[in-house]
């Protein structure tokens, strides 16, 4: 149905089925959220990928509420190539569904199973159904709150948690379709609400800056990893480890890292240490070590390697954007996209889709192995790593 209700209280938000059950936090309906700032999102995703990087899976769904708008994005990456089907819609009436064309999330499980499914489409020749089953509980990371340079608003105020898991189901590419044998791969989601940056177009009345996904994003070194990595011993015991890393010119803004257990305590890291490769044309991942000084004066040093070509990347899902378009942007009651990407390697391509990308990582710690992914952007020259100004790419 479509959200045309009318309202005429203008000091409580419009009621939903929501406001049927007892959860309500602040004195208002699930009609508002906590601030009217069009930067508000509600935002799920998922990575799924081969243990030996052959095959990548992405899903994603953000829901703008004061932009009244949700979409999503679905992605298969095959070595260099990447299919994409992007979609939009306005929001409904019924806040609890979770469709927006022929993406689908659904939540089997509370913090254990949920489903992500691409219905055959006419974007793109890829579709899937996939239910990830956690091996782990969820794990909050630190609050990412930012202020904007002058010290007057706060661009980003959100929470994040984070789960590691096994995908099960089936992925079609060009009418082949393969089935997900749990054993060969390793599932990361998050899901993160808050005021979120890179959200909507640039406002051109508004000044500029070189926050994430705003227009002068770019124009200073700027260094960003995000890992999920879980690890098993020969005895069947696992640990996780999580870590957000931030810095622009040198100097690091934000760090959050924590060792993550089964019964869901965390040993929190005081400081990340990445001592990683990149490769300076592309600037993608090429592995080494990641030394993680804990709180408590111990470091755990795990080692990072690229497990093949494969891995969403994910600009064509609109973060950061592409070719003009953003998260969050208003394009009518529904609309549906996408493209293919015969070499997601080639410098052209890059410069649209960006660096960020789900590249599947092996990661070992002593005796314990295991697999995550590795979310990385490092922009402009370093000397130490052997990067060129030149060849910096977003």
């Amino acid at each position: 149905m479509r959200n045309s209700r009318p309202h005429d209280m203008e000091d409580i938000g419009r009621l939903t089925r929501l406001d049927e059950f007892l959860n309500h936090q602040i004195v208002d309906t699930f009609g508002s959220v906590a601030t009217s700032d069009h930067g508000w999102t509600e935002k799920i995703w998922t990575a799924c990928v081969r243990k030996d990087g052959a095959l990548g899976i992405d899903f994603g769904l953000g829901r703008y509420h004061n932009r009244g708008i949700m979409d999503g994005f679905a992605a298969v990456s095959r070595g260099a190539e990447q299919w994409t089907v992007r979609a939009s819609r306005e929001l409904l009436d019924d806040p609890t569904l979770t469709d927006v064309g022929p993406l689908t999330y659904e939540i089997i499980e509370p913090m254990h199973k949920v489903r992500y499914a691409l219905a055959k489409n006419d974007i793109q020749p890829i579709s899937y159904d996939v239910t990830f089953t956690s091996l782990m509980p969820p794990f909050l990371e630190d609050r990412h709150k930012q202020r904007e340079k002058d010290g007057f608003r706060v661009g980003s105020d959100v929470i994040r948690y984070h789960q590691c898991g096994v995908p099960s189901g089936w992925v079609e590419i060009e009418g082949q379709r393969m089935e997900i044998n749990p054993d060969e791969w390793r599932e990361f989601r998050d899901h993160s609400w808050g005021t979120r940056l890179d959200v909507g177009a640039h406002l051109a009345d508004v000044r500029p800056t070189e926050d994430f996904g705003d227009s002068k994003f770019g124009q200073s070194p700027f260094y960003l990893i995000w890992s999920p990595i879980l690890l098993t011993a020969p005895d069947g015991s696992t640990v996780a480890y999580h870590f957000y890393y931030m810095s622009r010119n040198g100097k690091i803004f934000y760090s959050s890292g924590y060792r993550n257990h089964p019964d869901g305590s965390q040993e929190k890291v005081a400081r990340v240490r990445p001592e990683l490769a990149y490769d300076d044309r592309t600037r993608r991942l090429k592995g080494g070590l990641v030394h993680f000084d804990m709180l408590q004066g111990d470091t755990h040093t795990v080692s990072i390697e690229v497990m093949g070509t494969s891995g969403v990347h994910l600009g064509p899902g609109l973060y950061l954007g592409f070719d003009g378009k953003k998260h969050g942007s208003w394009k009518g009651e529904l609309e549906l996209d996408g493209e293919k990407f015969a070499n997601t390697l080639d410098i052209e391509t890059l410069k649209r889709i960006h660096q960020l990308r789900d590249c599947p990582i092996r990661a070992t710690e002593g005796n314990m192995t295991g697999y995550g992914i590795m979310e990385t952007i490092i922009h402009g020259g370093n000397e130490a790593l052997g990067l060129t100004a030149a060849n910096s790419i977003i």
